[in-house]
């Protein structure tokens, strides 16, 4: 049996479900499964390559719908998570048992937990930390910025190294791993601390980076620091930075998309008010009510800043 899971790449809540989903379909159907990982990224055109669903089950978590008649099964938790009405017809109208969809939580780790252990009678206990962290680290669920940014535990160093490493591939080469050790074990294997190091000290770059870029006005930060390669920068600085501002707006660009990033602040309550999802999902984008993100191509960085610009300024309007 060839099972290809499908899931949200450079994220640490779609690697993380990516493990539990390999975890549980092996302990409920089959032990002798043959995984193979595909890390999917939100672009501004198709996401789903002709051909990807090449498994005898093909799974997709944390990421978008796919109505392909090859998906078996579908977990996710994005308010954003259908790219048509076509498709959200075709998930209500599914009657497989193994499509599931729930916007109400904050990592898909632990809301495919609860899937699993309620409807399959999966025991996700042994995972309990990589649930936990996941839930963490989507739901933005620190206690304070300083715990968000400092970056001390095993979970918050792998989550960057998941999100921010150059090297193609590589949460897909540690999904067995966070299905099968503690995350204090991972982050010293030498695929990971070969990247940890380096990243650490970007990371700290990051912070002054940002510290000149940031443009703090009427509640909201907007930055823009897409000619540095800081694409995977901690969505948390500009909080720590600007600890009364409610929301940040930034532009950042990699080789394969310009990106528009818009966050919410988890420490400040009046930045409850505005659905940034319902916001991104006029420009193309989408993601959830506290933080999300529209995808351009490379080529149309203009058009990225110009939309930024825009909903910097409806937010502080």
């Amino acid at each position: 049996m060839k099972v290809r899971v499908c899931f949200h790449d450079r994220c640490f809540d779609g690697a993380a479900s990516a493990a539990l989903f390999l975890r549980f379909y092996r302990e409920r159907f089959d032990p002798a499964a043959e995984f193979q990982f595909t890390g999917l990224t939100h672009r501004a055109t198709q996401p789903f390559e002709e051909g990807l669903f090449d498994g005898d089950e093909n799974a997709i978590v944390d990421f978008k719908y796919s109505s392909s008649p090859r998906v078996t099964w579908w977990f996710d938790h994005h308010q954003s998570a259908f790219l048509t009405p076509a498709d959200a017809e075709h998930f209500r109208q599914d009657r497989g048992g193994r499509k599931f969809y729930n916007p109400d939580y904050k990592s898909c780790t632990l809301w495919l937990a609860t899937v699993a252990q309620e409807k399959f009678g999966f025991d996700p206990r042994p995972l309990a930390e990589l649930i936990h962290w996941g839930d963490v680290i989507d739901g933005a669920q620190y206690p304070t910025p300083e715990s968000a940014v400092k970056l001390v535990e095993p979970a918050t160093q792998l989550a960057l190294v998941i999100e921010a490493a150059p090297e193609p591939g590589l949460a897909t080469r540690l999904i067995p791993d966070l299905a099968a050790r503690p995350l204090a074990e991972i982050v010293n294997l030498p695929a990971v601390v070969k990247h940890l190091g380096p990243l650490l000290e970007r990371h700290e770059r990051s912070i002054d980076v940002m510290r000149q870029r940031s443009d703090a006005r009427q509640g909201v930060v907007f930055f823009d620091v897409s000619d540095r390669d800081l694409e995977g920068y901690n969505k948390f600085i500009p909080y720590l930075l600007h600890p009364d501002c409610r929301y940040s707006v930034g532009v950042s660009a990699s080789p394969t998309r310009a990106k528009v990033s818009i966050g919410s602040n988890p420490w400040n309550p009046a930045a409850e008010e505005k659905n940034l999802a319902t916001l991104a999902e006029q420009y193309g984008g989408g993601g959830h009510p506290r933080v999300a993100a529209i995808s351009f191509e490379p080529t149309d960085l203009e058009r990225a800043r110009q939309v930024a610009r825009e909903i910097a300024a409806k937010l502080r309007g």
